[in-house]
């Protein structure tokens, strides 16, 4: 009797010491990793979103789950919509990097350049990795800001990341495929830091290749000069396709008009389709074709993120571009501009959006 008591209480304690093991666990696998992701946009984002979600998606992939093993903080500098001059974006760096170091991320994600720029770059060394996705600017003019890379293969500090990648003559060659009579694209662009690193990227994916058509350049100042320049490519026969990437516009009044409003006029008064240059902005009503995947991307720099979670020094890992590129076509619009899609190029499409902007 007594040898089946010592047994029971053996028993009970080893119980209770497998329990304590597994509480002390969880409580130290709970607070194990933190990325602190740092947006340039506003919260939902038609850009900032899609990349946003890729990076969680990648680190879950990885094994690292947000609430289990993982914490995962955002912040919201809204440069676009709300945040849009020099002082504000300076005033939400400064509350970025306050947050940051309370937090204390093993890794920081910035999306688009405005975080990047404002705040990476002020947190070259630090004791944390940090890795950019969506750079539209060239790592070669901000590293003559400040140094934060040797080579592209191997950057050296803390920084790594992914360029954003255009594709733009992959995207002007599917859509002179659809388009038989197709001579000149225009592209329409605004004046602000990532307008201007559009138009620099533009020109440097179009000196390493040649299309079949025509292209050009608009720089627009406002949205009423927007306005207008639709209305002229209206009536301009030679234009038979616009890219339009003008982002951020201001009225007269100082009303701010960012991508969503943009592009729900612009598919109502344009008569011309449009090249996206986003897979989002084909839901917002664009016409589409070859567009960048924002959560792919988002997925590489959540893998680069796991890869520095796992212990790789970020100097380590490779700077790259956006590789993949979606092919999406909005049905509604083109059945507006009654454009026939050929059949080929329909079957090889990644998605194909039945609605109309709204």
């Amino acid at each position: 009797m007594a040898y089946r008591r010592f047994i029971l209480i053996l028993m009970a304690l080893s119980v209770g010491v497998f329990f304590t093991l597994c509480q002390s666990v969880g409580a130290k696998t709970e607070m194990s990793y933190r990325v602190f992701i740092l947006h340039s946009y506003g919260q939902n984002d038609v850009c900032g979103q899609p990349q946003h979600d890729g990076v969680v998606a990648a680190l879950e992939k990885e094994g690292f789950i947000d609430g289990m093993n993982l914490a995962v903080k955002s912040c919201y500098m809204d440069t676009k919509q709300k945040n849009n001059t020099e002082e504000l974006i300076e005033q939400q760096a400064d509350s970025a990097l306050r947050m940051i170091h309370e937090f204390q991320p093993h890794v920081l994600v910035t999306l688009d350049d405005n975080a990047f720029r404002t705040v990476a770059l002020r947190l070259v060394d630090a004791p944390f990795g940090i890795v950019f996705c969506g750079l539209n600017g060239q790592p070669a003019d901000y590293n003559e800001v400040k140094t934060f890379f040797t080579t592209r293969e191997t950057p050296g500090y803390n920084i790594t990341g992914v360029y954003e990648k255009l594709h733009i003559v992959n995207a002007i060659r599917v859509q002179e495929k659809i388009l038989s009579n197709l001579k000149k694209v225009r592209m329409l662009c605004d004046v602000s830091p990532t307008g201007r690193s559009l138009a620099k990227q533009v020109r440097i994916e179009l000196a390493h290749d040649t299309i079949p058509v025509d292209f050009d350049m608009k720089i627009v100042h406002g949205w009423e000069e927007y306005r207008q320049e639709i209305a002229m490519i209206n009536r301009n026969d030679d234009i038979g396709t616009i890219y339009p990437v003008a982002l951020l516009l201001k009225d007269r009044d100082g009303v701010t008009y960012t991508a969503p409003e943009i592009f729900r006029w612009t598919v109502k008064n344009c008569k011309k389709p449009a090249i996206a240059l986003n897979y989002d902005f084909v839901k917002l009503g664009l016409f589409g074709g070859a567009a960048i995947d924002f959560k792919s991307m988002g997925m590489q720099a959540g893998t680069m993120t796991a890869k520095i979670l796992k212990g790789r020094p970020a100097g380590t890992i490779a700077f790259e571009d956006a590789r993949r590129y979606a092919l999406v076509f909005n049905l509604s619009r083109a059945q507006q501009l009654n454009i026939i899609i050929p059949n080929d190029i329909l079957l090889a499409a990644d998605d194909l959006i039945m609605e109309s902007s709204h």
